[in-house]
């Protein structure tokens, strides 16, 4: 077994190993499996039926996690994206009126838009073409967001009417365990301890059940019905061809995955090496998702811990893609984790990307104030989309603003105008 992994996935030429491959996987499954109870609600709300919804978000993690495993060698997880399922239900159905078999055919449309970015000359051009502080915004932009997702998810950051987010009461029992999780974990992962991250999750599950915040009820009932996946599977509806609005979702959905995914796979992959055949595999998952009936699927921002646990190949992915075929029967089993147990990893991983801050040059403003836009957005916005579009367009008008417009390739251009556009179609 050894040797086939080895060949298949190239373990030791990552300075890596199987049991730390494996770890690294289950790590990144503990912090993704959230989204198997959660994609199924949101999508409800449009009319899919709620188990069939849960169901396609299972087949479509694993099948997102193997494309990348097998095509691309790649430790990053592909799930349905939590702003992607908003933005298919809010924009795509409820703001354009689509149905959400016609928003099912403007994913797989905006699937084949990116594939074919993936497989031509698009992709290496657009990475010569985005400037190094863009690239480095991105990653610590996507730092600062998983940061603050794990410090809301724990109940640290709340809200607040007078300041929209405020510091919670620290003695609230969720607050505690996450403070008190975070506090294990970090002597833990400071002393490389394999698997510390998987450590910290049980002892943060431990603390919550004492602090009386973990609900074991969930375990009461274990079925489910494939009933009804039918009415998902190939459901895809092109009738709004002809419409504006149908192209105005295809577009704007384009946009959003295109960059939203470039920027999570160039700021957490270890290998850049691996970029092209993992961007490919990001976008025939997309497709995948478009035909089997589920909102587009992304590279999921909680890669960086499995990364962050010492995944290097496709034998992570591999292996959190094998764990959600069992999980779709253990739902109830991962609901027990609280929050408070996973968002310490969180915040970690957002400290570990938030470093590349470093190599962005904060002397020549041209360059800090679009790196620094897209930073402040994207936790702000609660959307890397929206953070890598204000810096997109930042960036030439700064350029322009200081006689510099050489400085900025044709294709920045063209970017920061579709961005404009992406922002007015939205709010019409």
């Amino acid at each position: 077994m050894g040797r086939r992994l080895e060949k298949l996935f190239h373990i030791q030429e990552q300075n890596s190993t199987i049991r730390t491959e494996v770890v690294a996987g289950v790590t990144s499954f503990m912090t993704v499996a959230y989204i198997i109870a959660v994609n199924g609600a949101i999508l409800s709300t449009t009319g899919m039926p709620y188990e069939a919804a849960t169901i396609v978000t299972v087949i479509c993690s694993f099948v997102g996690c193997m494309l990348m495993a097998l095509w691309a060698n790649s430790p990053l997880i592909i799930i349905p994206g939590m702003g992607d399922n908003a933005f298919f239900v809010f924009t795509l159905v409820f703001s354009l009126g689509l149905t959400w078999q016609q928003a099912l055919a403007a994913v797989f449309l905006a699937g084949i838009v990116f594939m074919l970015t993936t497989v031509t000359k698009g992709a290496d051009y657009l990475l010569r073409s985005i400037p190094k502080s863009m690239i480095n915004a991105m990653t610590a932009g996507i730092g600062l967001f998983i940061a603050f997702l794990g410090l809301k998810n724990g109940g640290i950051i709340v809200a607040s009417k007078g300041t929209f987010v405020t510091l919670a009461n620290l003695s609230d029992p969720y607050a505690l365990t996450t403070i008190l999780t975070l506090l294990v974990l970090l002597p833990l992962f400071m002393l490389n301890v394999k698997g510390s991250f998987l450590i910290a999750i049980i002892a943060g599950t431990g603390m919550g059940t004492l602090f009386g915040i973990v609900d074991f009820s969930t375990l009461r009932d274990f079925s489910i019905s494939f009933t009804g996946y039918g009415e998902l599977f190939f459901a895809l509806d092109f009738s709004g061809i002809g419409t504006l609005n149908f192209w105005t979702a295809v577009f704007s959905l384009s946009m959003v995955i295109i960059f939203q995914n470039m920027g999570a796979q160039l700021g957490m992959l270890p290998d850049k090496s691996k970029f092209r055949k993992s961007f490919q595999a990001n976008s025939f998952s997309v497709i995948s998702a478009g035909l089997l009936g589920c909102s587009p699927t992304t590279t999921a921002a909680e890669s960086g811990t499995g990364i962050a646990a010492g995944g290097r190949t496709g034998l992570t992915s591999f292996t959190t893609g094998l764990l959600f075929i069992p999980a779709l029967f253990l739902i109830p089993l991962f609901k027990v984790i609280p929050n408070s147990a996973i968002a310490p990893v969180l915040i970690i991983v957002g400290c570990l990307m938030i470093q590349c801050i470093k190599e962005i040059p904060f002397s020549d403003f041209t360059e800090a104030f679009p790196a620094y836009l897209m930073m402040a957005i994207m936790p702000l916005s609660f959307s890397i989309a929206n953070g890598i579009a204000f810096g997109f367009i930042a960036y030439p008008i700064l350029k322009l603003i200081s006689g510099r417009k050489k400085e900025v390739s044709i294709t920045m251009y063209v970017i920061a105008f579709f961005f404009l556009l992406y922002f007015i179609l939205g709010s019409i």
